[in-house]
């Protein structure tokens, strides 16, 4: 059977499980071992596979950095500190105060490239959501949506800079093109998710309580998280020396996170001086049912990637699209598409499909100019991961509001086919003028 094939088998029965509620994080386990044995590795192999996935420094600094997102996440959210946010929100967006809050949240936040970085937002939105009775599947879609309207030009983000380095794009042109899909995300998630509940979230009261800098104090521990991502790399490649990019940017992440705890602690400190009763004790969240079921999610979703590695199911599934005589516009298509969904991170769908992408474009450059190329392929394998099951941020997503993949997965089909539909325009005009 070729390997797109029993790639497709196992995302069926992943999804099949899933439906049948049995836990993500041992579904995703249970077809790493699948994809392993099916690819010919023998068992006893793919159980040292397993094991080793298991001892993966990445994994144990993502589940620290879920603990220590947990935490701050709580700060922000607990003891008024969530009416104060959407407060300073709704006196920011004046009359349409009700929509920005919803928008902008999601939206800011989506600035920070944090692995599962759509449960700092999720209590935001639950919060303006529940003001409105607004269903579980609503408020996560619109979480997910708009957490992600960045990723295709912000530089942060290492799909990105992995998309300029190997298209060799200047900058600017790459940005100024790419720049443009936020735009039309940000214009389908008003018009789809947004715009029919629009009238009752304006209709929301106007609160004028609290004060920007109590909102702005509330926010710190994310600013001081964004700086870190600019400042710290270079310190920790020159203390560790030869260290992954991605341990960099998960370490890099660990500190900012610890600098914004101690924000939340020093405004404990002084609130309970003044004689506040606090909701929660410091991490006591850790031990709740849902944190310990959305660390065991989380640790599936890396072991999963680890597993599909050692399978080397992709690069084969990949070679076999790229060979078949399929139209070269859609083989441009499917392979960061499947990438994407395989993978549910752009550093996934990037690095695994844009060098066979590349090679095509630079086979027929005639039939795929660069910029052409890109705005396709990004753009539809962006979306592949949007419809990952193993997309950190859904699955948090999902875990947090308690909702369905596939009703989430509903709310947001209009969304997707825009998204789609605008990148093959993109590539049509690009095209003509032959950029």
């Amino acid at each position: 059977m070729p390997a797109i094939c029993k790639i497709i088998t196992v995302f069926a029965f992943m999804l099949l499980l899933d439906r049948m509620k049995m836990h993500l994080g041992l579904v995703l386990v249970l077809a790493g071992v699948a994809l392993n044995l099916w690819a010919g590795i023998a068992l006893p192999d793919a159980i040292s596979n397993l094991y080793a996935s298991a001892q993966s420094p990445d994994l144990w600094f993502l589940m620290i950095i879920m603990a220590l997102v947990l935490e701050i996440g709580r700060f922000m959210t607990s003891d008024g500190n969530a009416e104060e946010m959407l407060n300073a929100a709704r006196r920011w967006g004046g009359r349409h105060g009700g929509v920005a809050s919803v928008i902008a949240l999601p939206a800011i936040l989506g600035l920070i490239p944090m692995p599962a970085g759509a449960l700092l937002s999720a209590p935001f939105v639950d919060e303006a959501g529940n003001k409105i009775k607004a269903t579980p599947e609503w408020k996560a879609a619109v979480n997910y949506w708009f957490r992600h309207i960045w990723e295709y030009w912000w530089p942060l983000y290492p799909g990105v800079l992995i998309g300029m380095s190997l298209f060799t794009i200047p900058m600017w042109k790459f940005i100024l093109t790419q720049c443009t899909f936020t735009l039309a995300a940000l214009t389908a998630g008003y018009f789809f998710l947004v715009r029919p509940n629009a009238k009752a979230l304006s209709e929301v009261p106007h609160i004028d309580e609290g004060t920007y800098g109590r909102a702005l104090l509330i926010f710190s521990p994310l600013v001081i998280v964004i700086l870190s991502f600019f400042l710290m790399p270079q310190v920790v490649r020159s203390i560790l020396p030869g260290i992954s990019e991605t341990s960099e940017r998960n370490i890099s992440s660990i500190f900012g996170l610890l600098i914004g705890l101690l924000v939340v602690l020093a405004d404990r400190y002084r609130r309970m001086k003044k004689g506040e009763q606090l909701s929660h004790k410091i991490f006591s969240s850790l031990v709740e049912k849902k944190a310990i079921s959305l660390q065991f999610s989380i640790a599936g979703v890396m072991i999963f990637k680890e597993m599909l590695a050692h399978s080397g199911l992709l690069p084969v599934a990949s070679g076999e699209l790229a060979g078949s005589g399929i139209p070269l516009t859609l083989v441009v298509m499917t392979l960061p598409f499947m990438a994407g969904m395989v993978t549910g991170i752009t550093v996934g769908f990037a690095g695994t499909s844009f060098p066979l992408v590349v090679g095509l474009m630079q086979a027929q450059p005639d039939l795929l100019p660069p910029l052409a190329t890109l705005v396709l392929a990004y753009s539809v394998g962006y979306m592949g991961i949007i419809l990952s099951p193993v997309h950190l941020c859904l699955i948090v997503t999902r875990d947090y509001f308690k909702s369905s993949i596939r009703l989430i997965f509903k709310a947001l089909t209009a969304c997707v086919i825009t998204i789609i539909i605008y990148s093959m325009a993109m590539h049509y005009i690009l095209l003509f003028f032959k950029v």
